[in-house]
């Protein structure tokens, strides 16, 4: 073995300062809830599961599906952390990320325990801004986002496609009148409503953006924790299952996704 290989191998190993994780630990496919419990509830849907890093809020698994090698990493709340995940997940091999979670209703057409597809978010975040102008739209790959369709048809789960607001600060939806900024605040959302915009979480802006100035594929797929202007933790009643949910279309959609690079690499080499 030459000096140079013996450098390289080394630099292989080089564990990633967040994620713990080094180049050649994971495949290309990776899930991304934000919670490390719901890692751990994806991971069970996996063959030969198996937990390989948790550090900070950085929790991740592998297994395989359709006999391919998959992941979950949970990335916390927000997109700074989501960011810095998938930066680390990309130069570790990762590809094609799809974000499971939840999401708050902005809309009569989502109900609580309803499956929501963003095909766009509102960039109401500063993430982003950090990777692609802000005339860039954020918006996910549109081949996982018809495989998500699909699942949620063949699964018969109710689902909404459409806009989702990707908001940096929770309690900004939640009590904006607690606000020095309370006007701008309720005039941007009141007007993200008025435009169609579905549902809202943290994530989904920054996931979208971070992946197009990579080059690699994102999408998202999250479950409606709430009925629309219904956001007190007190009046809550989720649905029994409501996060096995999400993750069984989240699942459902990424073996369908394996499946088709699978045919594209036999019928390239055909």
């Amino acid at each position: 073995m030459t000096n140079d290989t013996k450098m390289e191998d080394k630099m292989e190993k080089v564990k990633m300062m967040h994620i713990g994780l080094s180049k050649g630990d994971i495949g290309r496919y990776v899930f991304l809830p934000g919670s490390p419990e719901r890692a751990e509830k994806i991971a069970a849907y996996f063959d030969n599961p198996k937990e390989i890093a948790y550090n900070r809020e950085y929790r991740t698994f592998i297994g395989e599906l359709e006999g391919v090698k998959v992941a979950v990493t949970s990335t916390g709340i927000g997109g700074p952390s989501a960011a810095i995940a998938m930066e680390e997940l990309y130069q570790c091999g990762a590809d094609t990320m799809m974000r499971i979670g939840t999401c708050a209703s902005t809309s009569e057409k989502v109900k609580t325990g309803d499956i929501v597809i963003p095909n766009g978010a509102v960039r109401m975040e500063g993430v982003g801004s950090h990777y692609l102008p802000t005339e860039f739209p954020a918006v996910p790959d549109y081949e996982m986002l018809k495989e998500l369709e699909a699942a949620a048809q063949r699964l018969d789960m109710p689902y909404n496609i459409g806009v989702t607001i990707t908001k940096a600060s929770f309690y900004s939806q939640t009590a904006p009148n607690t606000k020095p900024v309370k006007e701008d605040i309720i005039n941007s959302w009141n007007a993200y409503e008025a435009g169609g915009a579905t549902s809202t979480s943290m994530e989904c802006a920054p996931l979208f953006l971070v992946a197009a100035s990579l080059g690699i594929r994102a999408s998202s797929v999250l479950v409606s924790a709430t009925d629309y202007k219904k956001y007190d933790n007190q009046d809550r009643k989720h649905p029994i299952g409501l996060e096995d949910r999400v993750i069984a279309v989240g699942i459902e959609a990424m073996k369908s996704v394996i499946r088709k690079d699978r045919l594209e690499v036999v019928n390239k080499n055909d």
